[in-house]
C-alpha cells in the first residue's frame, strides 16, 4: 500500500508537482494566501533546500498608500495585482533570474486573485507566458466603486519608489 504523507493529507504539498518544479532548477514565484493576508515570495531550490531571496505580504501595501480603514481587504482581487506589480519590480530591481509561478495546492480558476497576481506581475516587467482571457477584468481589479482605495495613485507610488 502506498503511503500518504502527512502534507499531502493536509493539503499543504503536492510531491508530484513539487518535484517537477524542483528539477527544472528554475527559481519559483510562489504565491500563497492566508485567512488575512497574501503573501509572495522569490524562492531559490538547491537540492530540495528552499531559500526566500524576496518575500512580501499584501500588508506591505499600507507603506505605498493603501487606506487604513480599507485594511480588512487586503486579500482582495486588488491586493493581489498590487503585490504582484510590486514583486516584479523587487525582482527587475535585484536583476534575478526569471522564476516561473508556484500557486502550491491553490486551484487556479481563471479570474480570480492568482491570475490578478499574475496579471500583476506582467504589468510589473516581467515576461510571463499567459493568455489574457485568464486575467481578471480591469474594472473589478481596480475597485472603481471603492471611493477610499486610490489604486492608481498606491501604482504610482510604487513605480516611483527609488529603484
Amino acid at each position: 500500500m502506498k503511503t500518504i504523507k502527512r502534507r499531502r493529507i493536509e493539503n499543504k504539498t503536492d510531491y508530484l508537482t513539487r518535484i517537477k518544479l524542483l528539477k527544472s532548477g528554475s527559481p519559483r514565484l510562489v504565491f500563497r494566501k492566508t485567512n488575512r493576508y497574501l503573501i509572495a515570495q522569490y524562492v531559490l531550490s538547491k537540492e530540495a533546500q528552499d531559500s526566500i531571496k524576496i518575500g512580501l505580504t499584501s500588508k506591505k501595501l499600507l507603506e505605498y498608500g493603501w487606506p487604513e480603514e480599507l485594511k480588512g481587504s487586503l486579500k482582495s482581487l486588488s491586493a493581489a495585482y498590487l503585490l504582484g506589480f510590486l514583486i516584479s519590480k523587487e525582482i527587475i530591481k535585484e536583476k534575478l533570474k526569471k522564476p516561473i509561478i508556484d500557486f502550491g495546492m491553490l486551484r487556479s480558476l481563471h479570474k480570480t486573485r492568482l491570475f490578478a497576481f499574475v496579471n500583476g506581475v506582467t504589468d510589473g516587467g516581467l515576461d510571463m507566458t499567459t493568455k489574457e482571457e485568464t486575467f481578471p477584468e480591469k474594472e473589478r481589479i481596480e475597485r472603481k466603486h471603492l471611493k477610499n482605495l486610490h489604486f492608481e495613485k498606491i501604482k504610482l507610488n510604487i513605480e516611483n519608489k527609488k529603484w
